[in-house]
C-alpha cells in the first residue's frame, strides 16, 4: 500500500509540473527572458529553500549542513545543476517551437532515460568502490526500455500531426510551430536535463540523520536548481541586454497581474520534486523504485502534458489514427511506471 501512496504522491507532483506552463500564459507585456528569471526565481531559489528548511532538524541549519558535507558531493550536485539549466532553457525552447505536448513529450523523453542511467554510471566514476552499478538491475533497465517507447510511439503521433496538418493549421495550434528545429531543441533539453537526477545522486548523502526518508533529498534539489538558476540568470539577463528588455523589470503597474502568476508556476514547477522526495519516502523498501522514480516523475510528466495539449486544442485537427497512437503512447507510459516492480 505504500508503494501505491508513494506512486500517487509522484503522480500529483507531475500533474503540477505539466500545468505550470499554464500560469506562464497569462503573464503580460514582459518579454520570455523577463519573465522566465522572474518565475525561476521562485521555481529555483524560494520554493527550492522553504523545502529544504523541511529537511532541517530543530537545532541544526542549512549553512551547518553544506559546511559541513562533502565539498566534492556539493560542488558536483551544483555543477550538474548548471548543466541541467541549459536544459531549462532549450526546453522552454521546445514548447515553442512543438507545443505544451510534443514539446514536453521528446524532452522529458530523453530526460528519463538519460537521467536514470546517467546517476549511477556518473557515480561509479568517481566512488567504483560504492557499486553505484548495481541500481542498475534488469528490472530498471527493462523499465527505462518501456518508458522510450512510449516517449517514441508519442513521438510518432507528433511526426504523423505534423505532416497531416496545413501551415495554417500548425500555427493556430502553436504560433511558431516547427518540427525539425523543435526536435533537434527538445533532444538537447532531454540530454542536458537529465543532469538533475545526476546532481541529485551526488547529493544523495547530504542530509542530516534525523532527517525524515520523505526530506531527505529537499537539500540536495536546493544546490541543484541553485545551478540552474545561475545558468538561466546569466542567459535572461544577456538576453535582457540584447533586447533591451530591463525595461519589463520597472513595468510596476504589471506586478499585481504578472508576479503571482509567475509565483503559481514556479510553485507548480516545484511540486514534482518536491513531490518526487516525499514520494521516495513511500517506496524506500523497494530499491529497484527508488532508482526508477525519476524516471516515472518524468513518464508522468509526458501523460499529463499530452492531457493538457489535449485540452488546449494542440492536437486540433488531426485524424483519428493520429489520436489513436497518441493514446496508445500514453498507456505505454502509464504501464512503465509499474514494470519494474512487477519484474523485480
Amino acid at each position: 500500500m505504500e508503494i501505491v501512496f508513494g506512486l500517487l504522491i509522484i503522480a500529483v507532483g507531475a500533474f503540477c509540473q505539466s500545468s505550470c506552463y499554464v500560469p506562464i500564459n497569462r503573464i503580460k507585456a514582459w518579454s520570455w527572458e523577463s519573465y522566465w528569471i522572474v518565475q525561476g526565481l521562485f521555481a529555483w531559489l524560494v520554493f527550492p529553500f522553504l523545502g529544504a528548511l523541511l529537511a532541517v532538524p530543530s537545532g541544526h541549519s542549512l549553512c551547518e549542513l553544506f559546511t559541513g558535507g562533502n565539498a566534492v558531493n556539493i560542488g558536483m550536485t551544483i555543477l550538474f545543476g548548471c548543466l541541467w539549466g541549459i536544459g531549462g532553457l532549450t526546453f522552454g525552447l521546445s514548447m515553442r517551437y512543438l507545443g505544451v505536448a510534443l514539446g514536453q513529450t521528446i524532452s522529458l523523453g530523453t530526460c528519463a532515460g538519460l537521467g536514470t542511467i546517467l546517476g549511477p554510471v556518473m557515480l561509479h566514476i568517481f566512488y567504483p568502490e560504492a557499486g553505484h552499478l548495481a541500481k542498475l538491475t534488469g528490472a530498471v533497465i527493462i523499465g527505462v526500455i518501456v518508458t522510450l517507447v512510449g516517449i517514441t510511439i508519442i513521438g510518432v503521433a507528433g511526426n504523423m500531426k505534423a505532416a497531416s496538418l496545413s501551415e495554417e493549421e500548425k500555427k493556430a495550434a502553436v504560433k511558431d510551430f516547427n518540427f525539425s528545429k523543435g526536435i533537434t531543441i527538445a533532444l538537447l533539453a532531454g540530454l542536458m536535463s537529465g543532469c538533475f537526477n545526476v546532481g541529485l545522486e551526488f547529493g544523495s548523502s547530504l542530509h542530516f540523520e534525523e532527517t525524515g526518508e520523505m526530506f531527505k533529498t529537499l537539500p540536495a534539489t536546493l544546490l541543484v536548481t541553485l545551478g540552474g538558476f545561475v545558468t538561466n540568470a546569466v542567459y535572461c539577463f544577456y538576453q535582457n541586454s540584447k533586447n533591451k528588455t530591463w525595461s519589463d523589470y520597472g513595468k510596476v503597474s504589471l506586478y499585481a497581474n504578472n508576479i503571482p502568476y509567475c509565483a503559481l508556476a514556479g510553485v507548480l514547477w516545484y511540486s514534482q520534486f518536491f513531490g518526487l522526495s516525499l514520494g521516495k519516502g513511500f517506496l524506500a523498501g523497494s530499491p529497484v523504485l527508488i532508482t526508477f522514480a525519476f524516471c516515472i516523475l518524468m513518464a508522468l510528466n509526458v501523460v499529463f502534458s499530452n492531457v493538457w495539449g489535449i485540452l488546449l486544442k494542440e492536437w486540433k485537427g488531426c485524424s483519428a489514427r493520429t489520436i489513436a497512437v497518441l493514446v496508445a503512447g500514453i498507456v505505454v507510459l502509464i504501464v512503465s511506471t509499474f514494470v519494474p516492480e512487477l519484474l523485480k
